[in-house]
């Protein structure tokens, strides 16, 4: 079967989200600690649900006390500090014209994630969203993209995941689905994308997508 759907993660592949993360997480451990941690190790965090990096991180801590002051940071200043990175913004839009679908697997709520696509301008463009709130596993199992090739009626083998992190990878593959690693991503090591889990493809520009489907 020839790729029919494009499935993309959100946050360090659609958009640079990447310096409030860090920065929420920071504010959380100022708060609840008293001091900053290693930036390598939240970068770590990448691409998992964040009740489950809570959890980890602030064991002596109610997760939904730590999630709330999290949150209430980068609710202030999510919007202000997100940017598409380079050319994906327009990869979208030319995907579309090109009649393939278009969808979001994120380990994001729903309202953050479209709060930036609206800001992108990418809402018109995007047939389906599967966020954090509409499934009951995460990424790295398969249930994000199963839900969103559900959505589509479509079968694994016509679509292809775009993401910055293991777990979108493994998401991917778990799922059936071939998967392409963003150069730009933060979070994988060198052993990781020459290992047995490693992506399919990797692409350097947003364009480069192109090529492969």
């Amino acid at each position: 079967m020839s790729i029919n759907t494009v499935i993309f993660d959100f946050d360090g592949t659609v958009a640079d989200t990447n310096g409030v993360v860090i920065n929420s997480w920071q504010h959380t451990y100022k708060t609840l600690l008293g001091s900053e941690a290693p930036e390598a190790e939240i970068v770590k965090t990448f691409g998992e649900p964040l009740a489950l990096s809570m959890e980890k991180a602030f064991p002596e801590t109610p997760v939904d006390e730590a999630i709330a002051i999290y949150r209430g940071y980068q609710v202030n200043h999510f919007e202000e500090m997100i940017a598409p990175f380079e050319g994906m913004d327009q990869l979208i839009k030319d995907l579309k014209e090109k009649n393939y679908r278009v969808g979001i697997v994120t380990s994001r709520m729903r309202n953050t994630t479209m709060q930036g696509l609206e800001k992108f301008g990418l809402v018109p463009y995007i047939d389906d969203i599967v966020t954090c709130d509409d499934t009951s596993k995460h990424k790295p199992d398969p249930e994000p993209v199963l839900i969103s090739l559900a959505h589509f009626g479509i079968q694994p083998e016509e679509a292809i995941m775009v993401g910055d992190s293991m777990f979108d990878i493994k998401c991917a593959h778990n799922a059936g689905v071939k998967a392409v690693l963003v150069d730009w991503a933060i979070a994988v090591s060198r052993e990781e994308l020459d290992g047995p889990d490693g992506p399919d493809f990797t692409i350097k520009t947003a364009g480069e997508l192109l090529n492969i489907i």
